[in-house]
């Protein structure tokens, strides 16, 4: 073989290998700087000049729009805190803890983050409606039945993702640590 050959089949080989590499980054991948707590992923830095290119490019290619710098955080779950992916055959229980800040929302996406339309027009909580005990703590149900206190009702068939948003956050410009006790914690308490 001679060395215009070998030249190419090196260049075809290895656009193909970064193509791929890139594609399976943008479907799949958090990112470079994802910070994670127990079963929450985030990626802080994204908004941040310099930040991860794929992180940026992935949320290009959904349509979101990013929380600026000193905006917020925002915080996804695809799986309880065992680590057991989340469907909507189960029933679930949000509780714990969420860092300091000014607002917070909580809320059922689908794997590729858009929200999910549930049978009662409920998208998510938001961190004034929530009621909460005498202690201040809180739990949201998120179950496919009714119940009593902060419910999130469940969509059909499927995965989905918990999607955690904090609004004027003192870790908005520095997280690059949160420890899985600073997030609240996403038990299964029944599934069928």
């Amino acid at each position: 073989m001679s060395l215009f050959p070998k030249i190419l089949a090196t260049a075809l080989a290895g656009a193909v290998l970064g193509l791929g590499a890139t594609y399976a980054s943008l479907t799949r991948g958090i990112g470079f700087e994802a910070v994670k707590a127990g079963p929450w992923r985030g990626t802080p830095q994204i908004s941040v000049v310099g930040g991860d290119p794929y992180a940026r490019a992935r949320v290009s290619r959904s349509g979101q729009v990013l929380l600026g710098t000193a905006e917020g955080l925002s915080f996804s779950a695809a799986v309880d805190s065992t680590g057991a992916r989340l469907r909507t055959g189960c029933d679930y229980r949000v509780s714990g803890a969420t860092p300091v800040a000014r607002n917070w929302t909580l809320g059922l996406a689908r794997p590729d983050g858009t929200l999910i339309a549930t049978p009662f027009a409920r998208y998510g909580f938001t961190s004034s409606e929530l009621l909460r005990d005498a202690r201040g703590d809180f739990h949201i149900d998120i179950a496919r039945a009714a119940r009593p206190g902060n419910w999130l009702p469940l969509p059909g068939e499927g995965d989905f993702l918990l999607v955690l948003r904090l609004y004027d956050s003192p870790h908005s410009t520095s997280a690059k640590t949160l420890e899985a006790r600073e997030l609240p914690t996403i038990n299964a308490e029944r599934c069928s």
